[in-house]
């Protein structure tokens, strides 16, 4: 009488991390996933080490909950991981007003992102 399980999305090599709420605009989380996709788990997470943005270290944190998620719930081995997809997408967005001149406001909006990492263990062929 239970529900029916749900199909796994990704194949049986594949391990995600999704992180919902980061405070950043998906323009400025896109260029660091950009610059981890298709790189190997530890060259990529070097990459974000001595990455001069700020959000590179949630990033990080990220990436490393995929490695985790890939080794604890798919017995898939971290030295042949690779970094197959990094997307980002946009979350809710803070409206806040500021006080101007003459009584007057503007409004300033402080938006979040969020950043899905899938890892894929790599063949003995490739």
């Amino acid at each position: 009488m239970s529900k029916p399980q749900t199909v796994r999305r990704l194949s049986g090599v594949e391990a995600q991390a999704k992180v919902r709420t980061l405070r950043t605009s998906a323009r400025k989380l896109n260029l660091v996933a950009q610059s981890i996709r298709g790189l190997k788990v530890q060259r990529a997470l070097n990459e974000l080490e001595f990455s001069h943005k700020r959000i590179a270290q949630d990033v990080r944190k990220a990436l490393y909950s995929a490695i985790s998620n890939a080794e604890n719930n798919h017995n898939l081995d971290i030295d042949s991981l690779v970094v197959a997809e990094a997307y980002v997408g946009k979350n809710l967005i803070m409206k806040r007003f500021s006080a101007r001149a003459r009584g007057r406001s503007s409004r300033i909006e402080k938006p979040f992102s969020e950043i899905t990492i899938v890892v894929r263990e790599l063949g003995e062929a490739a």
